[in-house]
């Protein structure tokens, strides 16, 4: 088996047990299973856990971007429109099968505190989310993009925690409505 097949496959079944179990409780030798490789293959690949459970964390924010990106400009218009997809997107997320919440704030609240490459990861997922909500925002010619680029983040984190919290992924729709409102007043009159 080629390298890159290897770590492919590897990252594939780390993607799918962190994600669903959480980060500790997945063994290399699980992880090693699922993904059909040797151990010494694995090892050559992720010569430490840690390294595993970062480069997870990096391939998902990356995949997780990118699919929110794609959806958005596929259904919507306006800049406005792709304010509000932000939110239908995240409905369809929240009401798919397997879905546990945010995988970077999981991640953190299991190794944040003891490993700097988990807190980084997260944070940077973070950063380029409310970069890419300041986006939106500037593109509605919003007075202050800033702003309001952070409310439209700390809503994703806040409807996403919600449905992961309480199973109900209406907590989309509840962000979209705030989103609505918060568009209202925060764009010049006329666009």
């Amino acid at each position: 088996m080629h390298h890159d097949e290897a770590r492919t496959r590897l990252l594939d079944a780390a993607d799918r047990l962190f994600y669903e179990r959480g980060v500790q409780a997945v063994g290399m030798d699980e992880l090693r299973a699922a993904a059909g490789v040797s151990l010494k293959r694995l090892y050559r690949c992720f010569p430490a856990k840690r390294e595993l459970v970062e480069a997870y964390l990096r391939r998902r924010d990356e995949r997780w971007r990118a699919a929110l990106t794609e959806y958005v400009a596929a259904h919507a218009a306006t800049p406005a429109d792709r304010v509000l997809a932000v939110f239908d997107w995240l409905a369809e997320w929240f009401a798919g099968p397997g879905f546990r919440g945010c995988a970077f704030l999981n991640a953190y609240g299991e190794l944040g505190a003891v490993s700097d490459g988990v807190a980084a990861a997260a944070h940077d997922h973070k950063y380029a989310v409310r970069g890419y909500t300041t986006g939106l925002a500037a593109a509605l010619g919003a007075a202050e993009p800033e702003v309001l680029g952070g409310q439209l983040a700390l809503l994703i984190d806040g409807a996403i925690t919600t449905a992961a919290l309480n199973g109900d992924p209406t907590a989309a729709h509840l962000a979209r409505d705030t989103a609505a409102a918060l568009l209202a007043t925060a764009t010049p009159a006329g666009s």
